[in-house]
């Protein structure tokens, strides 16, 4: 496993109240024109691309946390297994994988769930910042994801068709989400959620 990059925090600039200073006119040139410096465009750009690169970096760092955290983890449970560190979208990804790691996920996955609580919490104690990262172990998470993803989109084509609501099985927030992102690109048709956990599933119904 390769170590990614140590982290580097960003720094914002602060809005400059003051107007900038004009440029001198060409003394050579009767025609020539004095404009201002919009510098405010130029600082805007700034602030986001230091708010991107802290960003970047904070989850690059959650990744070296937890990655720390699970390879002692598997050094006391005596497990094999090879860790990879990746970014996906908003949040940090982390992925046990080799080794025989099935009563690491558990009946559903409910094991998997446990040490990904027990992972963020490693890392928003490390960081200070609440942590959304996302663990898979043997693969589990990729295949759950397929197997929504066609479950999704066969609720979404039979309710688009009969135009009656249909209530899905009870998941996890994980799992909930892969639905729903799957039912919002299916015209015809939305998806809610309803219920309390653990017991809480998606709904997925005509639009109006």
């Amino acid at each position: 496993m390769s170590a990614p990059q140590q982290p580097t925090t960003g720094t914002e600039l602060d809005d400059d109240d003051s107007h900038p200073a004009l440029p001198d006119a060409d003394p050579a040139s009767d025609d020539a024109v004095v404009e201002p410096v919009d510098e405010t465009d130029e600082a805007d750009e700034a602030d986001e691309e230091d708010a991107d690169a802290s960003g970047d970096d904070l989850l690059v760092r959650e990744g070296d946390v937890a990655g720390d955290y699970l390879e002692r983890l598997l050094d006391i449970l005596d497990k094999d297994g090879d860790i990879d560190l990746d970014v996906e979208g908003d949040r940090a990804s982390v992925a046990i994988v080799g080794g025989r790691l099935t009563d690491l996920i558990g009946p559903d996955g409910a094991t998997l769930e446990a040490l990904q609580e027990l992972t963020r919490l490693a890392v928003a104690q490390s960081t200070g910042v609440r942590s959304r990262l996302m663990l898979d172990i043997g693969g589990f998470r990729a295949k759950r994801r397929a197997d929504l993803t066609a479950l999704g989109g066969d609720a979404a084509r039979r309710v688009a068709s009969s135009r009656q609501p249909e209530r899905l099985s009870p998941m996890n927030p994980f799992e909930r989400k892969v639905v729903h992102d799957v039912i919002a690109s299916v015209a015809g048709v939305r998806s809610e959620s309803e219920g309390e956990e653990p017991n809480r599933r998606v709904v997925v119904l005509p639009d109006k």
